[in-house]
């Protein structure tokens, strides 16, 4: 009852705009508007030229096993498709061959995706890879920055790997540039690896790449109610929050984080990815594909959210 009150409403406050455009579009034509109205107003994921999605999902354990499985590389393949920009974590494979597999997969269908990955991180008998999978048609890297962060301290049992990338489409000085800080906390030291985080989320924006849109994704393994030294970075905004990103719905572990007042290009549209719903399947097959969810968030293609826009001098003092 309460789906249809909301979509009631939606349609009602969108009348006008809907009256117009059924006086004008054929039946057709009226159908797709409306289906995309009511998508975009209930704040699902619709595809848009200016704007890129970006993502992260924890994959663990991604190895042989999963992929020998046809319908789950399908349906990872699938997922990941449906972002521009996608950090993985739980890559455990002993053979070198996990990646190029899964994206060879993505790319079945004629699409055109790459992918960088970093070196084994972790302890002893507890190590696993970060990647990012890209869409080459809309986001390239910059390869000579993409480096695993350094942890001299040991305050991390597994180091994030960050790299910079910039949107294809928008003339270079006014496509959208970001750094991507890839992370997968370990759950026995949440609290202690918050605090390095937030040292590791500083360290890359002052860095001397200059590069202030400082995007860090992945497990946090907490909720941000919970996210300690992270959350007393000022201006620290996130994307979900209160939404489980378990597939049994009972935990709320993934984000993606971003300073606000740099960050203006993201759009305010993100959220968890339903994988029962998104592929009509019970739990037990959602949980073929891993126990956690995507999250997602969409940003604009222009440099501070808007066409025409150049930083001028630092792009911290915009």
């Amino acid at each position: 009852m309460f789906r249809l009150i909301k979509l009631v409403v939606i349609l009602a406050v969108g009348g006008a705009g809907g009256w117009i455009a059924r006086e004008y579009l054929g039946p057709q034509e009226w159908s797709q508007w409306i289906t995309q109205f009511v998508k975009q107003r209930a704040g699902e994921s619709v595809s848009r030229d200016d704007a890129i999605k970006v993502a992260s999902w924890n994959l663990r354990p991604l190895g042989p096993e999963k992929l020998s499985a046809q319908t789950v590389v399908s349906r990872l393949a699938e997922t990941i498709r449906q972002f521009d920009v996608i950090a993985l974590q739980g890559i455990r494979s002993a053979q070198q061959d996990a990646m190029p597999r899964l994206v060879a997969a993505v790319n079945a269908t004629g699409a055109k995706y790459d992918f960088v990955i970093g070196p084994r991180v972790g302890t002893q008998g507890d190590q696993e890879q970060f990647a990012f999978v890209y869409n080459t048609a809309r986001i390239e890297v910059d390869r000579a920055r993409v480096f695993t962060v350094a942890d001299p301290g040991n305050r991390l049992h597994r180091e994030p790997l960050t790299a910079l990338f910039r949107v294809r489409g928008p003339a270079e000085r006014e496509a959208f540039t970001f750094m991507l800080v890839n992370a997968d906390t370990h759950p026995a030291a949440v609290g202690t690896e918050q605090a390095a985080l937030a040292d590791v989320f500083r360290a890359v924006r002052s860095s001397d790449i200059g590069e202030d849109d400082v995007i860090m994704l992945g497990s946090f393994n907490t909720p941000p109610a919970n996210f300690g030294s992270l959350a007393e970075i000022p201006q620290l905004n996130w994307v979900t929050s209160g939404a489980p990103t378990t597939v049994a719905q009972d935990a709320e572990l993934e984000n993606i984080l971003f300073h606000s007042a740099a960050t203006r290009e993201f759009t305010g549209r993100g959220g968890v990815l339903d994988l029962e719903a998104q592929f009509q399947i019970e739990r037990e097959e959602a949980l073929q594909l891993g126990d956690r969810l995507p999250v997602w968030a969409e940003f604009s293609v222009f440099e501070g959210g808007r066409v025409g826009y150049v930083a001028g001098g630092t792009r911290s003092a915009r």
